[in-house]
């Protein structure tokens, strides 16, 4: 796949990647990628909607997300599964779904792919995420990804494409996002929580040191989700003996 665009270049001597976005303002534009490629991405409107059809196998939907207040949508439950661990990532910014189509020539026809995420760092970089299960990647699909990590190497971005997360992270996730909303914030337990597990210990010992449970564990649950309280989301899952601790600092 390089081999060929990399041919259709040079004999050209063409940007041989264009894309085709919704900015902000609801204006579909496409340009050479390499005239664009300082668009803030995680601004712009989907590239095409998410379809609803009686039937349908997968499960589409918008995913609110902590990190920008803003609802992002999602096509699949491993797609919201992507999605979740992209809005607990400290080192993330700003995210969008469908930013753009990516057309380009393949040396036999026209090809066009729409990557699933667009991701800014909170350094300024950015990432470009396709999802796909490792057992559902088809041939048409592979040579996609290749050309996209092409075309995002040619610019300075990342390219990852992201399968099924680990089962037990995938849970405490979704566990702890439920708590991801400022609500669940009470500044005053928080303050007691830094200072019991300031030393790690029991998640539920440590938080009925501090009050009633059902007062202070969506605090809990929420600091964990900010990462302003440590706590192993891969080793098993939460639970009363879970050991929390202090984190480095508040992340977010």
């Amino acid at each position: 796949m390089a081999g060929a665009i990399g041919a259709a270049v040079s004999l050209c001597g063409a940007d041989p990647f264009e894309v085709e976005y919704v900015d902000g303002l609801g204006r579909v534009v496409r340009s050479a990628l390499s005239a664009c490629w300082d668009v803030r991405f995680e601004e712009c409107r989907p590239s095409r909607s998410f379809p609803a059809y009686r039937g349908q196998k997968n499960f589409t939907g918008w995913w609110w997300t902590a990190t920008t207040g803003t609802d992002v949508g999602y096509e699949s439950w491993l797609e919201r599964s992507v999605l979740i661990g992209l809005d607990f990532d400290p080192a993330v910014v700003g995210i969008s779904s469908q930013p753009f189509w990516l057309h380009w020539h393949d040396g036999r026809r026209l090809r066009r792919h729409p990557p699933d995420y667009f991701v800014r760092r909170a350094d300024g970089s950015a990432v470009v995420v396709d999802v796909r299960a490792d057992e559902r990647i088809r041939e048409k699909d592979a040579e996609a990804f290749a050309a996209t990590a092409e075309a995002c190497g040619r610019v300075g971005w990342d390219f990852a494409r992201i399968g099924c997360p680990a089962a037990v992270r995938e849970a405490n996730l979704r566990w702890l996002a439920g708590y991801r909303h400022p609500r669940c914030m009470r500044p005053e337990i928080a303050a007691r929580l830094r200072e019991v597990f300031a030393v790690p210990g029991p998640l539920r010992a440590g938080a009925e040191a501090v009050g009633p449970p059902l007062a202070v564990l969506p605090v809990l649950f929420h600091l964990l989700w900010r990462q302003q309280l440590a706590v192993d989301v891969d080793a098993a899952l939460l639970g009363s003996e879970t050991v929390v601790g202090p984190a480095a600092g508040d992340i977010r």
